[in-house]
């Protein structure tokens, strides 16, 4: 009796803190942080492909992302979508005009990748487009530590050559940049500039708030892929 007792009991803790994981799961917060993460991810793993063809097409599809932030702003329900759809036009703005037209050269990457911190900085001083303003923050501050390690590991030479050598040839160019990566140094500084991500993102996650749960996305997002990319030269 006791033991069937003791069963039920913990079967209905189990069912209960199952529900409670799945509610924390689709709440708005986590909802936020997970479309992060994945709009992270979209210019890497589409938009790069498509600036390359066809850059007028990437660059126009920019009102389109500012357009439908609008209008989802426009209702209660949907104004948070909105907003950070917002922050995400415009880092498709720079991707597209990066990307487009100024890939050859490293240099320009982070002052494009920044071209709206400006008018960020300035909503989030008049209490305005908030969440949309804290990934595009998150964004820029991994893409700020990625090309951090870039200069540090002497990978930007890699760069400019990966972007003007054949497709054909490209494999060797990433096999040459691998061997600088897999060393004391690449390792070291790959450790000390991504747990700097991770416990800022593990940080920006334990606040309760949208916008930092947006935060917190948009730079561990970072870390996934940037995770990604290395594996994939790796393996070839």
């Amino acid at each position: 009796m006791i033991s069937g007792l003791l069963s039920q009991a913990i079967v209905l803790r189990v069912r209960q803190a199952g529900e409670q994981a799945l509610s924390n799961l689709a709440s708005p917060a986590s909802l936020a942080f997970i479309a992060a993460i994945f709009l992270v991810s979209v210019p890497v793993f589409v938009q790069a492909p498509l600036v390359r063809s066809l850059p007028w097409l990437s660059l126009g599809l920019t009102g389109i992302w500012w357009w439908s932030s609008r209008w989802l702003m426009t209702r209660p329900a949907t104004h948070p979508w909105g907003d950070l759809l917002w922050g995400f036009s415009w880092t498709w703005l720079a991707g597209s005009l990066y990307w487009g037209w100024l890939r050859w050269e490293p240099v320009w990457h982070l002052p494009l990748e920044a071209i709206a911190l400006p008018i960020v900085l300035v909503c989030l001083l008049r209490q305005r487009f908030v969440i949309g303003s804290f990934f595009y923050s998150g964004s820029l501050l991994g893409t700020v530590i990625t090309d951090l390690y870039f200069y540090l590991v002497d990978l930007i030479p890699d760069w400019r050559q990966l972007m003007q050598v054949e497709p054909s040839l490209a494999f060797s160019v990433l096999q040459q940049a691998v061997t600088k990566v897999q060393t004391p140094w690449g390792y070291s500084w790959a450790a000390m500039l991504g747990s700097t991500l991770a416990v800022i993102g593990i940080m920006a996650l334990c606040q309760r708030s949208l916008p930092w749960r947006v935060f917190s996305g948009a730079v561990l997002g970072t870390i996934l892929v940037d995770g990604l990319f290395w594996l994939s030269a790796s393996i070839g």
